[in-house]
């Protein structure tokens, strides 16, 4: 293995033990955003070979089920992720995976970039699923790394973006990096942080939420436009009051 970051749902594994319904009852290995260079092929592997670096997708699905067979394998129920209670993670010296699951790289892409593909895959999803197109404002709650990538992929989809964020030195990354308006969150009050928001650049065509936090939940939720597309990234609680009733009448 090669480089093999951490994510946030390393740090709850190893701080809680569990997330949601996945539970970790026996050691487990961490990690799962990672590349690394192959050194050993099954006899029926032909793309490819020893010495291959390639950036690795952690999860393999069983293949035969309806979601796999609808094109959507990431909601396979057999679903073997890294690091997902019952399965060891990559943050070790070797790894066995399936080949079909790892992707050769390019020459002018380095492994540290390979282990990025993964968060990278966790943007482009969110931004699909809202169905993002070019010239929409897109709001993102929170300016972690997660918050950055769809920032980035949103930006590279067309659309303008508006970051939120509780850390100054955060939102100075994003704006750094290409944000279009950042907001400063100092107040729980989910409503009066989205008015002001609102205030500052519209409301959104689309939100994607990266912290899980409930009041940033609202927050999203109140400052996306009706019919507007809303998409939870981020995991906090297990269990959130939202505005329900705004998000029916509002069609979000």
């Amino acid at each position: 293995m090669g480089p093999v970051g951490i994510c946030g749902s390393d740090v709850h594994y190893w701080q809680s033990g569990r997330i949601g319904d996945f539970i970790v009852k026996d050691p487990m290995v961490l990690g799962h955003e990672a590349a690394g260079t192959v050194c050993a092929v099954g006899s029926d592997v032909k793309h490819l070979q020893v010495g291959d670096r390639v950036a690795v997708e952690p999860g393999y699905p069983c293949y035969t089920c309806s979601a796999c067979l609808g094109g959507r394998y990431n909601l396979c129920p057999d679903m073997k992720f890294c690091a997902t209670p019952p399965y060891d993670g990559s943050l070790c010296q070797y790894y066995c995976h399936k080949a079909a699951f790892c992707f050769k790289l390019p020459d002018h892409v380095s492994l540290d970039e390979g282990a990025l593909l993964e968060p990278l895959s966790v943007a482009v999803h969110a931004c699909q699923r809202g169905k993002l197109s070019f010239g929409q404002k897109v709001l993102v709650c929170g300016a972690g790394p997660i918050g950055l990538v769809n920032m980035m992929v949103a930006k590279a989809g067309g659309a303008s973006v508006t970051i939120t964020d509780i850390s100054d030195s955060r939102l100075a990354k994003a704006k750094e990096m290409g944000a279009d308006a950042i907001y400063h969150v100092t107040s729980r009050d989910s409503r009066a942080t989205a008015d002001e928001i609102v205030k500052l650049s519209g409301y959104s065509d689309l939100t994607i939420e990266c912290t899980g936090v409930e009041s940033s939940i609202g927050t999203g939720l109140w400052a996306t436009k009706p019919g507007g597309s809303y998409v939870q990234v981020g995991y906090g609680k297990a269990e959130v009051n939202f505005p329900i009733v705004a998000v029916g009448i509002r069609e979000i």
